[in-house]
C-alpha cells in the first residue's frame, strides 16, 4: 500500500470526527446568533463563551478570560451611566452601587434567562448527582423554554446557591459581554449594555439592582438606542445628547480580532 493511499485512507477515517467537532462549534454560534440576530459570532469564540471552566471540555478553552474582560467592560459602562445620570444629584457611592447592580449572581438570575443560556452552557455542578435528581423531581411539574435554568430559579434558593447556578450563569453573561467587546468593539458592546442588560436589572422595590432614581434614565437611553430588540450594529443620531452621553455613544470601536487572541 503506497504512502499516499495510506494518508488518504487515514484522512477519511478522521473526517467524521472533524465534522462532529465542527457541528459542536456551530450549535453555540447558532444560539448566540439567534439571541443577538444582528451579530454573527465565530463558532470557536461562541464555544469558548459558553464553556465554563468547571466543564471537562474546558481544557480546550473556556470563558474565564472573556468573563474577566466582560466584568471590567460592564463596570466601565455602568459607572459612566451613573456619572451622567447623577451629575445633578447628591454624591453617590459608585463602588457600592456597582456591586449591587453588577453582582455576578444577580446577572445570572435576571439576565441569563433572557438569553436562554441554560440551554447551551457547558458546566459541571459542584454538588452530587443525587441532589440534582432530587431537585429535578421537585421542579418537574414545570417545562419552561429554558428548562435547566428555570427549574433552578423556581426551586429553593439554597439549592440554587449550592449548585452554583447563578454564579456560573452570571459568569456566562460577563463572558458574552467580553466576547462581544473582543469581536465587535466598544460601540456595539455599549449598545448591548443599554438595551440587553441594564433594563433587566431595574429591580423595583429591591435594594439590589439599579437604584430607582436612575430607572427612567436607563429606560430612556434604551429606547433611544432602539429598544430591547434594537439592532446592535446601527448607530443612531447623537447630536441631541449631552457631552458625556455623546462621548459614550461614540466610544472608540475596537476592530474585530481573531479568536486566538482571546484564548487562555
Amino acid at each position: 500500500m503506497s504512502k499516499v493511499f495510506r494518508r488518504s485512507l487515514s484522512s477519511l477515517k478522521r473526517a467524521p470526527q472533524l465534522a462532529i467537532h465542527e457541528d459542536s462549534h456551530a450549535q453555540f454560534a447558532t444560539h448566540l446568533n439567534n439571541v443577538f440576530p444582528s451579530l454573527h459570532f465565530p463558532p470557536e469564540l461562541a464555544q469558548r463563551i459558553l464553556t465554563h471552566g468547571s466543564h471537562k471540555a474546558a481544557v480546550h478553552g473556556h470563558n474565564g478570560r472573556l468573563s474577566f474582560v466582560g466584568r471590567r467592560v460592564l463596570e466601565s459602562y455602568y459607572l459612566l451611566f451613573l456619572h451622567s445620570a447623577a451629575r445633578n444629584q447628591p454624591q453617590h457611592d459608585y463602588e457600592l452601587l456597582s456591586s449591587r447592580a453588577l453582582n455576578t449572581y444577580l446577572l445570572g438570575e435576571h439576565v441569563a434567562p433572557r438569553w436562554s443560556l441554560g440551554r447551551v452552557l457547558r458546566w459541571t455542578p459542584t454538588v452530587s448527582q443525587d441532589l440534582l435528581q432530587t431537585h429535578k423531581k421537585i421542579s418537574s411539574t414545570k417545562q419552561p423554554a429554558d428548562s435547566e435554568l428555570e427549574h433552578a430559579l423556581s426551586a429553593n434558593p439554597g439549592i440554587v446557591r449550592s449548585v452554583g447556578l447563578y454564579k456560573v450563569m452570571g459568569d456566562a453573561v460577563q463572558a458574552v459581554v467580553g466576547g462581544v467587546y473582543h469581536q465587535f468593539g466598544g460601540s456595539v458592546t455599549h449598545r448591548l449594555f443599554h438595551t440587553r442588560i441594564l433594563p433587566h436589572i431595574l429591580l423595583a422595590g429591591k435594594s439590589e439592582g439599579v437604584p430607582s432614581e436612575f430607572h427612567q434614565k436607563a429606560l430612556s437611553l434604551c429606547e433611544r438606542m432602539g429598544g430591547l430588540d434594537g439592532d446592535l450594529l446601527v448607530q443612531g443620531p447623537v447630536s441631541n445628547l449631552a457631552p458625556l452621553e455623546l462621548e459614550l455613544d461614540t466610544a472608540e470601536t475596537v476592530q474585530p480580532n481573531t479568536v486566538a487572541a482571546a484564548s487562555s
